[in-house]
């Protein structure tokens, strides 16, 4: 091969090379217990939107991430709350917890998370309105490291002294919009006044100036990462 074609070879595979690893990299930086089982899965790159969500979570900001429908956002929000959980269990305290809007969309998410921390020791609770509060109290008591639940049922067991928040790093709320029903954002106003410091991320489809509000309470300095999506007038 001519030096010149040589060099022009190295150049463009050089180039393909860091195309290739701009593309991985959200996913390269992620827990290697978490890349195994992402490969183990068949997932061998980001969405777009995971691209540019998974870097600006992990800084530790909170966020509004809004994208259509199969943008990759629950699965964001799996992947990003187990690296804050390090895969793996640590002390008896929640690190982390995920709300949803109903017991059903719980019961989806905590199977996914299930399916998704095979191979960890992680603890994952699921606190439904459907279970009596002392029982959920008594487990969780036992030892857990995230909590899946609605709003309602975690202010249940925060007003109830049910649940210790002192470790609690990050909360992931999925399909967001639902926290413009009155009981809802009322539910939520609450339980974050109880929280001292925590990381709030926020998944939705379009933004609706209801939850901008959220900027003058516990989502102060909020950043956005928006995909394909539009403010709701």
């Amino acid at each position: 091969m001519p030096y010149r074609c040589y060099l022009c070879w190295a150049g463009c595979l050089t180039r393909a090379k860091t195309i290739i690893s701009s593309i991985l990299m959200p996913f390269k930086k992620l827990h290697r217990n978490i890349q195994e089982m992402l490969q183990f899965r068949g997932i061998t790159a980001p969405t777009p939107f995971q691209k540019k969500s998974i870097p600006v979570i992990k800084s530790g900001s909170h966020v509004y991430c809004v994208a259509p429908k199969d943008s990759g956002k629950t699965t964001t929000l799996i992947l990003t709350t187990l690296q804050e959980l390090k895969f793996r269990a640590i002390e008896n305290v929640p690190r982390a917890v995920a709300l949803v809007e109903n017991s059903g969309k719980a019961q989806e998410l905590y199977n996914l998370f299930q399916e998704y921390s095979k191979g960890s020791d992680l603890r994952i609770y699921l606190a439904t309105e459907e279970i009596h509060l002392d029982i959920q109290k008594s487990e969780i008591a036992m030892g857990i490291d995230l909590l899946i639940a609605t709003p309602t049922a975690l202010n249940k067991l925060l007003l109830s002294n049910g649940i210790n928040t002192a470790e609690l790093r990050l909360m992931s709320i999925d399909d967001a919009e639902f926290l413009s029903q009155k009981s809802d954002y009322s539910a939520i106003m609450s339980l974050t006044r109880s929280i001292v410091k925590c990381q709030y991320v926020l998944y939705l489809e379009k933004m609706q100036p209801m939850l901008k509000r959220f900027e003058s309470h516990f989502m102060e300095f909020a950043k956005t990462v928006a995909t394909g999506t539009t403010v709701e007038k």
